[in-house]
């Protein structure tokens, strides 16, 4: 276990080293240039002062030798600093975290806790119309646009019924965009829940826990589900990145002040050093969720061993 965790973490680093280098590679071929953005705010700016702001910034060096620079500083603890403001990368960075994984985690519980049942039910009742109306609603409900998900909810519990905050900052503002991201995800959980259990009533042992006569309850829930959950944890963990990829255009729906918001900000400034940042930390953040629902396998399924 130990020998596999050391090699995962290797892995891991590994990722986020090619994760850095590829946003920095890709943000300088993004067309836009952040120096005349930020002059172009006060002043009519010279190519003189152009080009003395692009030195001060580091911007006049080959994107290779940017990229160097900005390794080492990573290694160092450092994340740079805004080109807008000039504050703390980190700083920023961190003090938003919390938001957004409050935001993700609010619509995984929202997501399961309407993905799993629906999922679970729908196998039990495969080939039913039952079945065929929740695999419908599910479709529906990837398909819907979390934009326009999140601007309906917002028009009618907000500015209709005037039950919820638009925009307070408290834990009512979270319930709408938890909603919007959890039930478009929930559809996700709820196909991939029941494409699991179908697989698994097929199996000898259930045919042979429902011969020898016990409760169809008991068969369920102790024969059937937890054999299940090694696909639908999976599917829990890439929805868990779905969810926050999602929550960058929902948080700015509802003017929710996570680091989506921060991250299509700076990609219209072009903020270099805060976009790599960004990736950074999100990066950081889903692979770590990969780890942990890696040992959960061992946990699910004694069978599982890693060495």
């Amino acid at each position: 276990m130990t020998n596999y965790i050391i090699r995962r973490f290797i892995v891991a680093v590994a990722i986020l080293f090619a994760s850095i280098i590829g946003v920095s590679l890709l943000i300088h071929v993004v067309p836009g240039d952040p120096v005349i953005m930020m002059i172009a705010q006060n002043s009519n700016p010279s190519p003189e002062q152009i080009e003395n702001m692009r030195k001060a910034l580091g911007l006049d060096r080959p994107v290779w030798e940017q990229t160097v620079i900005y390794l080492g500083k990573v290694l160092s603890g450092d994340l740079g600093r805004s080109i807008f403001g000039s504050q703390s990368v980190a700083m920023l960075l961190f003090d938003r975290l919390p938001n957004t994984l409050a935001l993700a985690a609010a619509a995984m519980v929202i997501a399961t806790g309407i993905g799993l049942p629906l999922g679970f039910f729908a196998a039990y009742r495969q080939g039913t119309w039952i079945d065929s109306v929740l695999m419908v609603g599910a479709v529906l409900g990837v398909s819907i646009p979390q934009f326009w998900l999140g601007l309906i909810l917002l028009l009618f519990f907000s500015l209709t019924l005037e039950w919820l905050p638009v925009a307070s900052g408290d834990y009512r503002s979270l319930l709408l965009p938890a909603v919007t991201l959890g039930v478009t995800y929930s559809a996700i959980i709820a196909r991939m829940t029941r494409s699991a259990m179908i697989e698994v009533f097929t199996e000898d042992f259930i045919r042979t826990a429902r011969a020898k006569g016990l409760p169809e309850a008991l068969v369920l829930r102790r024969h059937a589900l937890k054999p299940s959950l090694i696909a639908v944890v999976t599917i829990i963990a890439v929805v868990f990145g779905y969810l926050m990829g999602g929550a960058v255009v929902v948080e700015n729906v509802f003017a929710w002040n996570g680091i989506g918001r921060i991250a299509l900000e700076s990609i219209n400034r072009r903020d270099y050093p805060m976009i790599q940042g960004f990736i950074l930390v999100f990066a950081t953040v889903i692979v770590l969720i990969s780890i942990l629902i890696d040992l959960a396998y061992a946990w699910l399924d004694p069978r599982i061993t890693y060495r």
